[in-house]
């Protein structure tokens, strides 16, 4: 057993919360000028069954953050193993992140991307304020799910979902 963290820096708590193993997604929406807006994000879970609600979290400092505060709906794009690239392409400053992948138009509009695990398509019902995040709550309006294993990310690197035998 390792010494506990005394100091709680930020450093320290990005390390410890890198150990929990998370999916990975692209969140999109539609910004004010009809243009599409999407990250990489997997600060994303599941809030409610009923209602169906989930929530994600952006940085207050993300260049996206007021398009998605503008916008009345959002997806979940859930990415499976093979779009790992994709996965990079949305985290970086890509001007035209959209050139990749099969697009189409989704609930309101928002770009939904083929061949992912699942899509969760909501319209956005709530934002909460909460430290250097906004966390954005959103009504689920229509999904899908293709029987594909998800990209899964832990400690600042992708991995493969393997099963436990």
């Amino acid at each position: 057993m390792t010494q506990p963290v005394t100091a709680i820096t930020p450093l320290a708590l990005r390390s410890a919360l890198g150990r929990f193993a998370t999916g990975v997604t692209i969140v999109t929406c539609v910004g004010p000028e009809g243009q599409s807006i999407g990250l990489t994000a997997n600060s994303f879970q599941a809030l409610s069954l009923v209602p169906p609600l989930v929530l994600w979290s952006l940085r207050n400092s993300s260049p996206s953050l007021a398009a998605f505060r503008a916008a009345k709906h959002f997806a979940v794009n859930v990415l499976a193993e093979s779009q790992v690239e994709l996965s990079r392409r949305f985290a970086s400053p890509e001007a035209d992140k959209f050139a990749e992948g099969a697009w189409a138009r989704g609930v309101g509009g928002v770009p939904v991307l083929s061949g992912c695990a699942a899509v969760i398509e909501c319209e956005r019902v709530q934002e909460v304020e909460a430290g250097d995040h906004c966390l954005f709550i959103g009504a689920v309006r229509a999904l899908f799910e293709a029987p594909l294993q998800p990209l899964v990310f832990q400690s600042g690197h992708y991995h493969l979902l393997g099963e436990i035998l």
